[in-house]
């Protein structure tokens, strides 16, 4: 099933990157690989990816250098990889456009898992025909592709996760946690506050960009539903 996935991993460790690429390889993915930043982002952009795997501190250009200049141009799940483990550090990459965050020394099996949650989700986009409608705003579930008056939202695999979970149940009140669980999908003992916070708010600050209708409202104490 995965021989069709082709993944790039950017990572300047030799040892780091041969362990990982040997994996996945073994695990059925097709696997590139760059060993700095700058043809890491060259590469990036010039093959279309499944998935990406980057690590932050690269040399020639870092890791978040590389993730801003991507997404500009590409919206290609990225999975960060960094030896820090600060919960800043996480809420910066995830800012800039990052869908999940790895800390180093990982377990080869956690990577795993963490990359086919991701791809499941990403892939969930062309599994329905469905167009869902909210205002001026519509996702083509289909084509995994959302807009907000008729212009097309530029949107990473979480941000549109999180959009088609509230347009699919407009009247239900996601709670942090029901959303983690939802999109996430790992054990809720690995709940993630910070990160939903971020993607939620980059999210809400993409549509505020497009439109001065409000689409997501707070609840306060409850979490979040559409806004009527």
């Amino acid at each position: 099933m995965n021989q069709s996935k082709r993944l790039l991993l950017v990572e300047d460790d030799n040892e780091i990157r041969d362990l990982l690429c040997t994996f996945l390889t073994d695990n059925g993915y097709q696997t590139d690989t760059a060993v700095n930043g700058m043809d890491g982002l060259k590469k990036a952009l010039s093959m279309e990816y499944d998935l990406i795997l980057l690590d932050i501190m690269l040399p020639y250009k870092s890791g978040d250098q590389v993730l801003k200049e991507l997404r500009e141009r590409s919206n290609a799940p990225v999975i960060v990889l960094s030896a820090k483990d600060m919960v800043q550090t996480k809420i910066d990459v995830i800012r800039i456009g990052a869908d999940d965050y790895v800390t180093k020394p990982f377990d080869l099996g956690e990577v795993l898992v963490r990359i086919e949650a991701l791809l499941r989700r990403s892939g969930r986009r062309s599994d329905d025909t469905e167009i869902l409608t909210h205002k001026n705003l519509s996702l083509h579930v289909k084509e995994g592709r959302a807009f907000l008056n008729g212009k097309e939202l530029s949107l990473t695999v979480k941000e549109y996760a999180i959009l088609q979970l509230l347009l699919s149940n407009p009247n239900k009140i996601f709670s942090r946690s029901n959303i983690f669980d939802s999109l996430w999908e790992e054990d809720s003992g690995n709940y993630d506050d910070n990160a939903v916070k971020v993607h939620m708010s980059n999210l809400r600050s993409k549509l505020a960009a497009q439109d001065t209708e409000e689409y997501i409202e707070t609840v306060w104490g409850m979490g979040y539903r559409l806004a009527n």
